[in-house]
C-alpha cells in the first residue's frame, strides 16, 4: 500500500512539470500560416487567382466574379463557383417553341455548364441566352446559365456576395420583387419543348415559363485549380 502511495505521489510531481513544457514547446513552434482556402466571398480575378477582397485591394488585379459556393458537400463542380459581376442583357431562352432543347431537367442537379453547352449546340432551334453568354467569353474563363440547382445556391449566399460585388463595380443581385426573375438553364420536365425555370432572386421561388420569353440572366463560373 505505502509502495503505491508512494508511486502516486511521485507521478503527480512529475505531471505539472511536463503539461508546464509542453506549453511552452507549443508557444514557440506557433507559425502563422495563411489561410488560402477559399471562401464564398472571394473575389474571382480575370487570370483566375480567387483571393480575399483586402488582399484584391493591394493586387491590381481586376475582378470578374465573387465566390458563391466552395463545395463542402461534394455536389459542386471543381472547387464550387463564383457569379460573374454583371447581369447579362436580357434574352429568350429559345428562338421558338416545339424543340426539346435537351437540358436534364433536372432540379437537383448542378448542370449549368453542360445545359448552357447542349443549349448552344442545338442544331434545330436557336438559344439567344447561351449565344450571349458564350460570347462573353473572357480571358477563357468559360461562363454558363445556372441551373436551377445552382441558382439555389446563389441566392442563398446573397447576403454574402452582394455588399462584394457592389465594391468590386458590379451588379448587386436584387432581392426586391423589381425585375428579380432570372433563366436557369433547366427545362421543365415533361415539358420540354415549350417551357424552362425561371428563379426569383427576390424570393427563391421558381416559375415554369414559355422558352421564348426574354429574361434577364446572371452567369456563374465554374473554380478549377
Amino acid at each position: 500500500g505505502k509502495m503505491k502511495e508512494k508511486i502516486i505521489r511521485k507521478v503527480c510531481q512529475i505531471l505539472p512539470v511536463l503539461l508546464m513544457a509542453g506549453s511552452l514547446t507549443a508557444c514557440d513552434a506557433h507559425i502563422e500560416v495563411p489561410d488560402t482556402a477559399v471562401r464564398p466571398g472571394h473575389v474571382l480575378c480575370v487570370d483566375g487567382n480567387t483571393i480575399p477582397y483586402s488582399e484584391y485591394e493591394q493586387s491590381g488585379k481586376q475582378a470578374i466574379g465573387i465566390v458563391f459556393d466552395t463545395n463542402q458537400d461534394g455536389k459542386s463542380e471543381g472547387h464550387g463557383y463564383a457569379v460573374y459581376l454583371w447581369d447579362i442583357e436580357p434574352a429568350a431562352f429559345a428562338d421558338s417553341l416545339g424543340v426539346e432543347q435537351g437540358t436534364s431537367a433536372d432540379i437537383e442537379t448542378h448542370d449549368g455548364n453542360t445545359n448552357t453547352y447542349i443549349l448552344h449546340s442545338a442544331e434545330d432551334v436557336a438559344s439567344p441566352m447561351a449565344e450571349a453568354v458564350f460570347s462573353m467569353w473572357w480571358y477563357e474563363q468559360s461562363a454558363y446559365v445556372p441551373s436551377v440547382a445552382q441558382m439555389r445556391l446563389l441566392y442563398a449566399a446573397q447576403d454574402i456576395i452582394n455588399p462584394m460585388i457592389e465594391k468590386c463595380g458590379g451588379t448587386p443581385l436584387p432581392q426586391t420583387d423589381e425585375n428579380c426573375w432570372y433563366w436557369t438553364s433547366t427545362e421543365v420536365k415533361g415539358q420540354q419543348t415549350e417551357k424552362a425555370w425561371l428563379y426569383s432572386m427576390g424570393s427563391g421561388a421558381m416559375q415554369e415559363t414559355p422558352k421564348t420569353k426574354v429574361h434577364k440572366v446572371r452567369p456563374i463560373i465554374t473554380i478549377n485549380r
